[in-house]
Order: structure tokens, then sequence, then C-alpha cells
């Protein structure tokens, strides 16, 4: 058996490719009916009934009856019993973490406020204390989690594992955060940046899916982009894509905590919009500026609305190259909604190359401050073989 089972041309290799198509396809879509699985997987109606059969009678799928368009079918979902996954947000002054299922249920959830300019193994040494209180809580055992996703606000060089550019995280140069998460927790852990996650988040289970092209704006603090390309998240050679806050627009504009000069971020980011507000509304938080700026305070809202048009201009530069279908705005600033979203418009029709017709869509997120968490626990599924596991168990 052993034999045939490594025979790349053997029945039992091929039922194993089915079966693991089969799994990818559902953990891609969040769920699918059988007709729907066939579609997407390419494989016969037959083989997808006998492999969700074989799999729902092991406990890795669950089955349900649903309605598609009048008619009668099985949606097929994970099992929500398989595992636990778990996602975690790191941004500049918060923390946050899900604990989820399989099909992306999350189970508990926490949040906390960071220090300023906080250092990565306090945080990670929190985060091990936090997650096993949250595991008692849902009387669940570290043992029942197969996977973490952690989202850190900054470009990762995927060769060392640690941030790829020195400053923008101060407290966390040098840490291969995955290494040392593992080390603590004993279960594998995937780190990305927060950008990518909340991308991937917003493309599965928000304003991005069904969409294979599409640009997720991260704007807060900081402020980066989430690429999705053909369907998939697009890291770039180094895997550090995406990192849109820190494009030029004003070349000898203000110093930008990269060390370069006329960043957007500098610009546009959360600091520079409260440091442009501190001599006439003291020192506030980017949130007290969005909830003055909803509130018609015109100082704030001027600043939001001028965030808006910078982000704009760069935008446009973004879609001339890409063309994305659609550009989902999120993070802190996009509470704001029309306030930021309509300058941002208005700026990417006025520089974009294509006429009004073939514009992308651009949309506020779905999933708020929760995106880049949730993107962290999709990626920790999509990481781990769930096959494997059930095999192991």
């Amino acid at each position: 058996m052993e034999d045939q089972r490594r025979t790349p041309g053997s029945q039992t290799s091929l039922r194993e490719a089915n079966r693991a198509r089969i799994v990818d396809a559902i953990k891609k879509h969040g769920g699918l009916t059988q007709v729907e699985l066939a579609g997407a997987t390419g494989l016969s109606p037959a083989t997808v009934s006998n492999i969700v059969k074989e799999l729902s009678a092991s406990g890795l799928l669950h089955t349900a009856p649903s309605t598609r368009s009048g008619r009668r079918a099985q949606h097929v979902t994970l099992a929500h019993s398989i595992g636990l996954f778990v996602g975690v947000h790191f941004s500049t002054r918060h923390m946050r973490i899900a604990l989820a299922d399989a099909a992306h249920t999350v189970v508990a959830e926490h949040h906390m406020p960071l220090a300023k300019d906080h250092r990565a193994d306090n945080e990670l040494d929190k985060t091990t204390l936090l997650l096993s209180d949250m595991l008692e809580s849902v009387d669940a055992s570290m043992q029942e989690v197969l996977g973490v996703g952690i989202a850190v606000p900054a470009p990762m060089d995927v060769e060392t594992g640690t941030t790829a550019r020195s400053g923008i995280m101060r407290g966390w140069d040098g840490v291969a955060v995955a290494e040392v998460m593992e080390r603590r927790l004993k279960r594998p852990v995937f780190v990305d940046n927060a950008a990518n996650l909340s991308a991937l988040a917003e493309f599965r289970l928000g304003a991005a899916r069904g969409k294979r092209n599409a640009v997720t704006l991260d704007i807060g603090d900081g402020i980066g982009a989430g690429l999705i390309l053909n369907g998939a998240v697009f890291r770039g050679h180094n895997g550090t894509a995406g990192e849109f806050g820190h494009t030029t627009i004003l070349e000898n504009g203000p110093l930008c905590r990269c060390g370069n000069r006329g960043c957007l971020e500098a610009i546009a980011g959360g600091p520079a919009i409260l440091e442009s507000l501190r001599d006439d509304l003291g020192a506030l938080k980017l949130n007290d500026i969005v909830v003055r700026a909803m509130a018609g305070e015109p100082l704030s809202m001027r600043a939001v609305s001028d965030a808006g048009r910078h982000i704009g201009v760069a935008a446009a530069n973004l879609c001339n190259l890409l063309d994305p279908e659609r550009i989902v705005v999120g993070g802190e600033l996009a509470r704001a909604g029309e306030l930021l979203l309509g300058p941002l418009r208005h700026a990417v029709e006025r520089s974009i190359i294509v006429g009004p017709e073939l514009m992308p869509e651009i949309v506020q997120g779905q999933l708020g401050a929760r995106a880049a968490t949730l993107g962290a626990a999709v990626y920790a599924v999509d990481q781990v073989s769930i096959l494997a596991e059930e095999r192991s168990a």
C-alpha cells in the first residue's frame, strides 16, 4: 500500500489529490454546494459526491440541506470540530486576537491597547497567556489549535521571517516572530503583513468577495495596501509588495518613519493628521478626529478630506498600474465613510487614465477593525494541511 501511495499515477494518490482539491476549494470559499464544488475543482459530480460522503463520515466535512436558485442542494463546509485556529493582529497601538474554527466562525475574541513603541517579546508573552485563558474559556486545549496566523503592520522578509525594514516597528526589529511564537506555543505559526491579511479577509469574507483583481487599502496610523491579483494575494519576490504608504508623492516632503521623505504615510497617515491639528485641537487620537469629523467639526472634516485626496492621487497611480476591479478602503480612518471616500474617489476619477465607465468601484470595507485578525485566522487555515491532521488524528 505504501508503494502504491507513493506512485504518482496510482488510484490512491489520485484520490488523495482529488480530496485535497475539494478541501482546498472549501477552505477558499468557506462553503459550496456539491454542484459548485464540481465546477470549482473540475471533478465530476459523482466523484465530488463520493469524496464528500467519505470525508463527512470521517468528520472532516459537514453537509446541510440548502436551497440555491430554487433547487434543493447539499451545502458543504469544513466541520467545526476539526480544530481551532488563531488570528492575531498587532498594530502600533492595539492587539486583537480571535479564536475560530475551520469554517471561520469566531468562538472567542479579545482586544487590548498597547503602549507606544511596545516590544515584541513583551507582547508575544502577553499573547501566549491571553490565548491560554481564551482556550480555557471555551473548554479547549492548546493541542486543539492547528495553526496561528499573526498580522504585523510592516513588510516581512520571507527569507528571515523578520521585518524587512528597520525602524517601522522599532520594538520588533530583528525578531523572527513565527519562530519565537512557535517556541512558546508549540503550534505552527504563520506571519504576514497586516495589509495582506486584511485583503485576504475582505476577499474571502467581505467587500472583495467574487472579485479576482482587487486592492484593499488599510488606512490608519500607517497606510498599506493588500493586492489580490488573479484571485490570490500578491506578495512580490521578497514578500514586501503593497507598501502603498511609502509611495513618494512629494519628493522634498516631510520625513517619514521609514527614513525617506514625502511618503504618502508621512502626509496622510494618522500621526501626520494629528500633528496638523495639534495647534488647534490639542493632543488627540485618530479615533477622536474621526468622531469629530462625523459630528461635523470643520477642522477634522477638512483633515480627513485632505487625507482622502492625497490617498486618492496615489491610488490612481496604483489603478493605472494594476487595473483592479474594486478598491476596498479599510482601517481606522475608513470609519469616516464618505468623508474620506468622497475626496478619495474624486481624486482617482481626476487622475486615472481610463474613462469613468472603466474606473474601479471604491467601497468601504465590511470587516472594520477585525479585518486583519480574521485574515490572520484565514491564513492559518490555508497554511495547515487539514487532511494531514485528519490522518494523524
